[in-house]
């Protein structure tokens, strides 16, 4: 006999599985974190703080080990001790003790050099022996938080040792490579060979930091989860876009790596490509990694360099200044550059996207040190009205629409409008709309380390750039460097937004910097 609806039996309900909770899909299976490199101030003060956090949120398994890899006399409790340390100075959530308890008994370490057979003998019975100790079955994540010269040698000891093969381990193994990957194409294919070779090209987490930040991921939100936006975001209403990535800090202890790089190679052909891509990209198919890739690899490939690069390819190098308030000494000054070094510490461009959609809008990208703030921003520039039924006294303070998303400090999204002023006149001024991070939501954004930590352990390439992204950014990159070889970068004082030439390369096109 059928039961009525009034009889059926109420199944009840598993909290465990509420439809809303989107964090218990996204918990990793029992692994171990292996971080080479750990001494450096990435993995102090970015790693392992965003591994506290994680277990903090509850989104490690219980089955987890933090193993560490140095060139230092430390013990397990050493380690320990320094990690703990990391976590309480830098770590984003509240400080619990009874979350470090859980996390410090799965902390170990490895003293060793990476040319030391010996100690990468160790490293691999230790992994081993986790089986046992903590339930984990040959999972393990390799970050390599380490000068990129020493790339090769680390991974020529994880294919000597067995820890990059999945079959041999019983369980999953991957690789997490840091930027710069490699310096120009002709390296980057190289190492690229060399990391598809030791690890399958999908156990490969090419790491770009921008990408796991929430204003990033919104940029894809902003365009395609709203009709408000996609349909004005082409070339037949968008008059140009600027990217600008501004550091008020100047090179601190990187001498070593930053003259031999300059600001193109470190975050040009990394971080503000990317950024490029987010925002020229086609809807993709799926939110998945791979059609996500194919999207930004038709950008890539359609990007343009200008023809006339002495004036639209603008390279600087910072003199001593004054940045909020205190006195900045020049590049040339800094501890262990060379005083005739030629490096440049800013790099502005105006590239091309040679597609339906974008064809005839300039991309202005811009990247410097000792600048007057620290500042990470998308500003869409939209084309003025075909026409004003307004006196010209009226809307003399009126300029372009603009939409700016703002990556960091201040995350969030600002939308600047004309708007008429209170009064007996019709005055029409710029005016604007914030949205912010902080007061729309509650909880407070991840990290963008503890997202792709999270990412890596779990599998997901969703934000990681592949091998074809990298070589594809270095055909942009490197005859740009091929043009300013032997040149000498303009100058500009710190705390100032740039070399002069930067700003009359804006204004041969009859447009300005925006000032962040």
């Amino acid at each position: 006999m059928r039961r009525s609806a009034a009889t059926e039996p109420v199944k009840a309900r598993n909290p465990l599985r509420d439809p809303q909770d989107r964090r218990l899909p996204r918990v990793p299976e029992p692994c171990a974190l292996v971080i080479f490199g750990v001494t450096g101030d990435l993995a102090r003060k970015k790693l392992i703080p965003a591994v506290y956090d994680l277990a903090n949120r509850g989104l490690l398994p219980p089955g987890f080990v933090m193993l560490g890899f140095a060139r230092r006399d430390w013990g397990h409790g050493d380690f320990e001790s320094i990690a703990r340390d990391a976590a309480q100075q830098h770590a984003r959530t509240p400080w619990r003790e009874q979350v470090w308890a859980r996390l410090s008994g799965s902390i170990k370490f490895v003293p060793g050099s990476f040319d030391d057979d010996e100690a990468f003998d160790t490293l691999a019975a230790t992994l081993d022996k986790l089986r046992e100790t903590h339930g984990i079955p040959g999972n393990a994540a390799f970050y390599l938080s380490i000068p990129p010269p020493a790339f090769p040698t680390v991974l020529k000891q994880l294919e000597r040792t067995g820890m990059a093969d999945n079959q041999r381990s019983g369980g999953w193994r991957r690789v997490v490579v840091e930027k710069p990957f490699g310096h120009d194409l002709d390296s980057a294919r190289e190492l690229n060979s060399l990391v598809d070779n030791v690890f399958t090209p999908h156990d490969v987490f090419r790491i770009d930091h921008y990408l796991g930040k929430e204003t990033v991921q919104n940029i894809l939100a902003l365009r395609f989860a709203n009709t408000l936006f996609e349909p004005v975001w082409n070339s037949h209403y968008v008059d140009s876009v600027q990217i600008t990535m501004a550091e008020d800090v100047g090179i601190g202890t990187r001498a070593g790596f930053y003259d031999a790089a300059g600001a193109a190679r470190d975050v040009l052909q990394n971080h503000l490509l990317q950024l490029l891509t987010m925002v020229a990209l086609e809807e993709p198919v799926s939110f998945d990694s791979e059609s996500l890739r194919v999207e930004k690899l038709k950008v890539l490939r359609a990007i343009t360099l200008p023809d006339d690069r002495k004036r639209y390819a603008i390279r600087g190098q910072y003199s001593q200044g004054w940045v909020a308030g205190e006195r900045a000494i020049g590049y040339h000054q800094e501890k262990d550059v060379p005083e005739d070094s030629t490096t440049e510490t800013y790099v502005a461009v105006r590239l091309g996207v040679q597609n339906r959609r974008w064809a005839g809008v300039p991309f202005y990208i811009r990247a410097g040190k000792r600048l007057p703030r620290r500042v990470t921003e998308i500003a869409v520039s939209f084309k003025t009205a075909p026409h004003l039924p307004f006196a010209k006294t009226d809307t003399e303070e009126l300029g372009h629409n603009q939409l700016v998303i703002r990556v960091q400090p201040d995350e969030g999204v600002t939308l600047k409008f004309g708007s008429k002023v209170p009064g007996s006149a019709m005055e029409v001024r710029d005016i604007a709309m914030d949205f912010l991070y902080g007061e729309a939501f509650t909880e407070s954004s991840p990290e963008a380390y503890e997202r792709l930590i999270l990412d890596v352990l779990i599998g997901d390439k969703t934000l990681f750039p592949n091998s074809q992204e990298v070589e594809e950014s270095w055909k942009i990159v490197d005859p740009l460097e091929d043009y300013w070889a032997g040149t000498t970068p303009y100058h500009y004082r710190a705390g100032e937004w740039g070399p002069r030439e930067a700003d009359e390369m804006l204004a041969r096109d009859g447009r300005t910097w925006r000032r962040p």
